[in-house]
């Protein structure tokens, strides 16, 4: 398959696909083959299509797991193979998709002052005041932070676009504060590093992110500031989080704006 697969990384660069976009379709279509003992470009559109169905209904893989392999199978199909279109269909799941529990402002600052060590605290207190997913915060350089502009850089971020986000002062300071002890490098994190906070609700580093989001909504602010701060192409990605709203608007402060920030020194 390696010449196969050449041609499709050559059609992907060319049309600016992110890296990880690479890697998922070509792992998705290396699956499809030795599912078949076969080469992709020998498999019918039936046997695509059955493929999926046995991704979905025997394997029970995610629905969104499913559909990116399915769009993998159709770039392969009509860009890289030049085969006339055909949709590949994704059965849809039994279930609704759950949406996620949203942290309480308490329960955000619980979590961020929660890890023993500084820089733990500091990549959370990053991705909570800045809204960021997991892959832009441990991407951070320190020439990312502006502090005149107060902004911080998002470089590709999901999506292979770039944008910035407000730097919060509070933020900045204990950055600032962070770097005394430690004198800071070309990038803003080194690794990154899970912990537990006492909290019950499910979601992971990640509800950091749905928490930014939502309460920047309860605090009045519009749906195009924040679909742009989070970095969807669809408003309809950022209009999830009026579900998560419960209809409470709690006054006008941004979550930017954060209240005592755990001690970092």
């Amino acid at each position: 398959m390696s010449e196969l697969r050449n041609r499709m990384v050559r059609d992907m660069t060319v049309r600016g696909f992110a890296r990880r976009t690479h890697t998922a379709y070509i792992a998705a279509v290396v699956r499809l083959a030795k599912h078949y003992r076969r080469a992709p470009d020998q498999l019918t559109n039936d046997e695509v299509q059955a493929y999926l169905a046995h991704l979905i209904l025997e394997r029970k893989l995610s629905w969104s797991t499913c559909s990116q392999a399915a769009n993998a199978f159709r770039f392969l199909s009509h860009v890289t193979l030049g085969h006339p279109r055909t949709d590949f269909h994704v059965p849809l799941p039994r279930q609704p998709q759950k949406l996620p529990e949203i942290l309480s402002r308490e329960e955000v600052w619980r979590l961020l002052a929660a890890p023993p060590h500084p820089r733990h605290r500091l990549v959370l207190t990053t991705v909570s005041a800045a809204g960021l997913r997991v892959s832009e915060a441990i991407a951070l350089k320190v020439s990312d932070i502006d502090a005149d502009r107060m902004t911080i850089r998002i470089e590709q971020g999901k999506g292979a676009k770039d944008r910035y986000v407000p730097l919060a002062a509070p933020l900045l300071h204990d950055l600032r504060a962070y770097w005394k002890s430690v004198p800071p490098g070309v990038w803003l994190f080194a690794n990154r590093q899970g912990t537990r906070a006492g909290i019950t609700k499910q979601g992971g580093i990640h509800a950091l992110r749905h928490a930014f989001a939502t309460h920047l909504l309860e605090a009045g602010t519009d749906l195009h500031p924040v679909q742009r701060l989070l970095g969807h192409r669809q408003m309809s990605t950022t209009m999830r989080y009026f579900h998560l709203r419960q209809g409470r608007v709690v006054g006008t402060r941004s979550p930017l704006d954060l209240p005592k920030p755990p001690r970092l020194e």
